[in-house]
């Protein structure tokens, strides 16, 4: 932190007539933490950081270790649009840090850090864009949708102006927005958020989700980025486009090469191929995130890549002449339920190991892949994906990549809390079960 910094959210405090501020931060799953400072103590948060006990957040620390230290990023520093303006309401994200200074090698935005440094001490910024689908309902109890449109539909989008006001309340917050528009399903929406650094994303998608539901609450509605609510529709994803540049120059981007790919950007491809299956468990941490990832419902099952194939778990956008900085590959798998500092971190981390190892990358796969037989796929070489929350918790505890990736602490509680999850799920009987075998059996 710099003087400058601290004095800048100083002066906006006054210049706002704030009287709290939030210290944001979140757990190992992904959900958004939060607890209030007046005004009298942001200098000294700023400086020491605001104490809190970590025992009771998920995958933090031991009771007997859990002491933890917020400590703000002060370049992280805005309003709250929907709080009273007068006195107004501001937030800061916050590094977890120990008693001693140190970081807590837990806080998910440690481990997103630890990775974009290795990044850089090879010369790259990692950039990325994530495109987060999310319905809404009339209430979380009937999951009935708000309408029956589907893709880029108009006259039955009645909920343009539930994105437009969740757009505008993201723009005051700082974060830049391409696009908005209704996605395939009922009820199915999604707002592209502009290409910026991984860390700043991360931070703008924890925003996003809360600013999304606290515009549908504020407007009497539900808003849910469950991976898949409604059983026989399409579910939500988080397609995440990515690059990495050396400076200003894309180093994705090959003139020469008929996808327009460097040699570098090959081999983060391969990267991400080669560890595909042991990513699962973090781009897809739910037990209903393998109900979306399923053949049918447009989202990727299989470990191939392509230019122009949606269905496939790579796919590499048309390149547009004269517009080099924007290539990039986009990885289809993860859903918007996913903890984004761990999602880009892990994938950040594949692509490394892609680039530094030299993996060689297979040929792109531009069929329906979908439609070929399994000894077909076999001759291939192509590879599934894991087809359930056991299953990737399973390919996740063989890998020592990805536990270098994560750090031993958050790989193991990671890996604690999932398995939890799992028996949870097994040990519930389910309506279909009751439904299907009671009357008969």
């Amino acid at each position: 932190m710099t003087n400058e910094s601290a004095s800048y959210v100083l002066s906006a405090c006054r210049e706002h007539d704030i009287k709290f501020v939030r210290l944001w931060f979140t757990d190992i799953v992904g959900a958004l933490k939060s607890f209030a400072i007046t005004v009298e103590e942001v200098e000294k948060a700023l400086e020491q950081g605001m104490g809190f006990d970590g025992s009771s957040i998920e995958g933090f620390a031991r009771i007997d270790e859990s002491d933890m230290l917020a400590l703000p990023d002060p370049t992280t520093f805005q309003l709250i649009p929907w709080r009273p303006k007068e006195p107004g309401v501001a937030r800061m994200f916050c590094d977890i840090i120990r008693p001693d200074g140190t970081p807590f090698a837990g806080d998910p935005r440690y481990v997103l850090r630890q990775q974009l440094k290795r990044a850089a001490d090879l010369g790259y910024t990692f950039y990325v864009s994530p495109e987060m689908e999310y319905f809404y309902f009339k209430d979380p109890q009937s999951r009935e949708p708000l309408d029956r449109g589907g893709y880029f539909d108009q006259v039955a989008d009645v909920a343009s102006d539930l994105r437009r006001e969740t757009v505008l309340a993201l723009e005051a917050m700082g974060i830049q927005v391409e696009y908005s528009h209704h996605e395939v399903a009922p009820s199915q929406h999604e707002i592209a958020l502009r290409y910026t650094d991984a860390l700043t994303m991360a931070d703008a998608a924890m925003t996003y989700r809360l600013v999304v539901k606290e515009v549908a609450l504020a407007n009497g509605v539900f808003a849910s980025f469950m991976p898949k609510p409604i059983q026989d529709e399409n579910g939500s994803g988080m397609h995440v486009h990515q690059s990495l540049f050396k400076g200003e120059r894309n180093a994705f981007f090959d003139a020469n090469d008929p996808y327009h790919l460097s040699g570098i950007a090959r081999s983060y491809i391969a990267g991400l191929l080669h560890h595909a299956r042991e990513l699962t468990l973090v781009t897809n941490q739910w037990v209903n995130s393998y109900k979306r990832l399923m053949p049918g419902f447009e989202a990727p099952v299989y470990m191939t890549w392509a230019r122009r194939n949606r269905s496939d778990l790579i796919r590499i956008p048309e390149y547009q002449p004269g517009k080099e900085m924007h290539t990039r590959i986009e990885y289809r798998s993860p859903d918007p339920a996913c903890n984004p500092y761990l999602v880009f971190a892990v994938m950040l981390a594949a692509g490394l190991d892609g680039i530094e190892k030299e993996i060689p990358l297979p040929p792109p796969f531009e069929g329906n892949v979908f439609e070929m037989t399994s000894e077909e796929r076999l001759e291939r070489g192509i590879g599934i994906l894991p087809g359930s929350l056991i299953e990737a918790i399973g390919e996740a505890e063989q890998s020592s990549f990805l536990r270098s990736a994560l750090g031993d602490h958050t790989f193991e509680s990671l890996l604690k809390n999932k398995h939890i999850e799992w028996e949870r799920y097994r040990r519930h009987v389910s309506d279909f079960e009751l439904n299907e075998y009671l009357p008969i059996l």
